[in-house]
């Protein structure tokens, strides 16, 4: 199980492969230039029509007859130059392995050690893992047009620079423990500290969480939603008017010198009868009727306790029977987050301009600054118990309908922590190594350059380009594979379009067995009408995948090694059908399905209520309605909204090429869903089980990809009880 590092075996090789590369690459780029230039978008085509004499017209004219001279210049060298890189491809490695090792500030926050994060002893209670797959269009400028995407290498370096930022940002968790109030309440970033919009995610834990870093700092921010009167509500007791002072007896009520007027004390007695805050009849240790009011520890803002101290929040209080717990974790941004680049790349980013900055700006969470916030933060960069917290209760974007088990949400950020990250349509060499530099700044394990260009093997056709796949984990690959189709058709036949098989190390048992994941990450033929080349190359990945599973868990001859502990085995990528039109029915009904579960699948030809369509109408890609993470979240989450901009089964009245705008006859679903992550409980150990936490719509690759991306985050556990 040896990973490929290099694309060669030998620097000889190597070093033609660049020489020639390097007369071929002129001739490239005269032609990607050439074409991108006859191509325009929407965008294009709207500042045009503005201003018929603009600047960039006129760029176009002088620059399209230019190109077309140097690259005929070109061709002789770029024939030469052919001849040697062809036939080198037949020897080239199917992929590359890049492993980035983690700055000494991850390792200290235990997020990535000597052999990633968290390889260490499986917890009996098993783990949450995290898993997004996304296509990213990534294709050479002037193809990538037709998709009415442009600027190919400015949108890598972003949609790399985004999705580290949203998976590294901070998670926050809410544990709320209350005999009357179950839900989970929502929270803000903004109100918890500046920079922050939303939370990642919110769980209900009734158990109290220990830290080891000792009480953070208090907040003075005042409550936004009080534990005694209902939302709305303006004579709140706990809440007096600004400026007032507290009394000598009751900490609630502002005068001074009497609790006649106290709204805990109508009748200016300690009858604990009357006592809004509890219930019960007998309630003695009640703080607002004892005698001599004493504080009580835990609770430093709380206008019942005064000042005082503990590690450990105090459950006699009435007005803290959950102990709020706010949990914010994330690792520091990468000191190297504003390097500058060098050369052609750097003049050219500024040249194009970068259209998605301010977007970028808006919904960016890598940056935190911890003091600019009243909160305590830890050595590790986590707010470990706010006694008084800003908390607003919302509608959360997390929604869970009928007997569903699992959270849903469309969400404009991708999730915090993310682990497993699928990748289709990378297909530019220069995207790729854009997107791999910030990419690495998360991840440090990544599978890149997967496919072979060429003649090889089963691929008849000529490959002009590889097959668009990348992986990226934060745990160690232990073993990796790559299978082309052979069955391409058209213009797909001209990509070595595949699957990528990879074993991932996430943990090691008490009895020393390596605690491992199998991931899939591939691109189906995308051809309209071509259902039986798509099954075919379905039943290649089962069988491939089943080939992969077994030749990797073989263990070596004469070496006495436990057998491996299968924890997952999950599918990611884009399929190019979907479950609901009529035209798909053929791989709707695939074996498939039978061995992986498909979490927003009712059945075949029906999608479950929530489930989305992941492929955006390119013709509105640039509208303002769209044009941000934020905004595309908005519209998605309204049915009108997305019958103007997600693609939706071709019917016998429309042409499928066809915009949809205007369209008013009657669409089915909510979207083609063409992306997909499955996963399988099959081969697990016994005992063991797989539960969906949440999936979620990911809208923030708005304006740099036509496709939604989704996620998934899945809980393994293994039955057994925490010692």
């Amino acid at each position: 199980m040896v990973l490929h590092t290099t694309p060669y075996s030998s620097a000889c090789l190597h070093f033609l492969d660049g020489l020639s590369w390097s007369l071929v690459f002129p001739c490239y780029w005269l032609l990607d230039r050439l074409l991108a230039s006859c191509v325009a978008t929407s965008l294009e085509k709207r500042q045009r029509s503005q201003d018929p004499c603009s600047f960039l017209t006129f760029c176009v004219l002088i620059s399209a007859p230019l190109y077309l001279l140097l690259l005929l210049t070109s061709l002789p060298f770029a024939l030469l130059g052919f001849i040697i890189w062809a036939p080198l491809q037949a020897i080239r490695q199917p992929y590359l392995y890049t492993y980035h090792r983690p700055d000494k500030h991850q390792a200290e926050q235990g997020q990535a050690g000597p052999g990633g994060i968290g390889i260490g002893e499986w917890r009996p209670q098993g783990r949450s893992f995290c898993f997004c797959s996304a296509n990213v269009c990534l294709l050479p400028d002037s193809l990538a047009r037709f998709n009415n995407l442009s600027n190919t290498h400015r949108r890598a370096r972003e949609v790399g620079k985004r999705i580290r930022n949203g998976a590294s940002r901070p998670q926050i968790k809410i544990y709320i423990d209350s005999p009357t109030n179950t839900s989970i309440s929502a929270a803000s970033f903004s109100s918890l500290a500046t920079g922050f919009r939303r939370t990642s995610s919110l769980d209900h834990r009734p158990d109290q969480t220990h830290t080891t870093n000792g009480p953070a700092d208090t907040e003075t921010e005042p409550l936004t939603e009080c534990p005694i009167h209902p939302s709305g509500a303006t004579d709140c007791p706990v809440h007096p008017a600004v400026g007032d002072q507290g009394s000598f007896g009751c900490p609630l009520h502002s005068d001074g010198d009497t609790t006649a007027d106290c709204q805990l004390h109508p009748t200016g007695t300690n009858n604990n009868s009357d006592c809004p805050v509890h219930t019960s009849g007998e309630a003695t240790d009640c703080p607002m009727h004892s005698t001599g009011h004493q504080p009580v520890p835990g609770h430093h803002d709380c206008p019942m306790h005064g000042e005082g101290t503990q590690a450990k929040p105090s459950t006699d209080c009435p007005l803290h029977t959950s102990g709020v717990q706010i949990s914010i974790s994330a690792p520091e941004p990468d000191p190297q987050e504003e390097e500058a680049e060098t050369g052609n790349h750097r003049a050219g980013d500024q040249a194009g301009g970068d259209t998605s900055s301010m977007t970028a700006s808006r919904e960016s969470l890598s940056r935190y600054h911890g003091g600019d916030t009243g909160v305590g933060i830890t050595s590790n960069n986590t707010l470990t118990h706010v006694p008084r917290t800003s908390i607003f209760k919302r509608p959360g974007r997390k929604r869970r309908q009928g007997d569903e088990t699992f959270d849903h949400e469309i969400s404009a950020f991708f999730p915090a922590n993310l682990d497993f990250l699928a990748l289709q349509e990378v297909f530019d060499h220069g995207s790729t190594t854009r997107l791999l530099r910030q990419l690495h700044r998360y991840f440090p394990y990544i599978l890149s350059d997967v496919g072979r260009y060429g003649w090889k093997g089963c691929c008849s056709m000529f490959k002009f380009l590889n097959s668009g796949l990348m992986l990226a984990s934060r745990y160690p690959i232990l073993d990796a594979r790559y299978e082309c189709y052979p069955n391409g058709r058209g213009e797909d036949a001209l990509a070595a379009k595949g699957a990528l098989f990879a074993k991932v190390h996430v943990g090691t048992s008490h009895q020393e067995q390596r605690v491992v994941g199998y991931l899939t990450c591939t691109h189906l033929h995308a051809i309209e009408g071509d259902a039986a080349v798509r099954c075919e190359q379905l039943d290649l990945l089962l069988r491939w995948g089943a080939e992969f599973r077994q030749s990797s868990s073989q263990m070596p001859e004469g070496e006495k090694v436990l057998e491996d502990l299968v924890a997952f085995d999950v599918i990611l990528g884009d399929l190019n059908f979907d479950n609901c039109s009529s035209e798909d029915k053929l791989e709707q009904q695939h074996a498939l399905f039978t061995q992986y579960k498909d979490p927003c699948r009712q059945g075949p030809g029906e999608d479950k209520p929530w489930a989305l369509g992941t492929l955006l109408d390119p013709s509105g890609l640039y509208d303002d309605e769209v044009s941000s993470p934020e905004s595309l979240q908005k519209v998605m989450e309204n049915e009108e909204g997305r019958k103007e901009y997600v693609v939706f089964p071709p019917s016998k009245s429309q042409c499928p090429a066809s915009s949809q705008k205007g369209r008013k006859i009657p669409l089915k679903g909510n979207g083609r869903r063409i992306d997909y992550i499955l996963y399988s409980d099959e081969g697990l150990q016994q005992d063991w089980k797989l539960d969906i936490e949440d999936f979620s719509f990911v809208t923030q690759l708005a304006g740099l990809t036509d496709h939604l991306s989704v996620a998934m985050r899945l809980a393994v556990s293994t039955g057994e009880e925490e010692p």
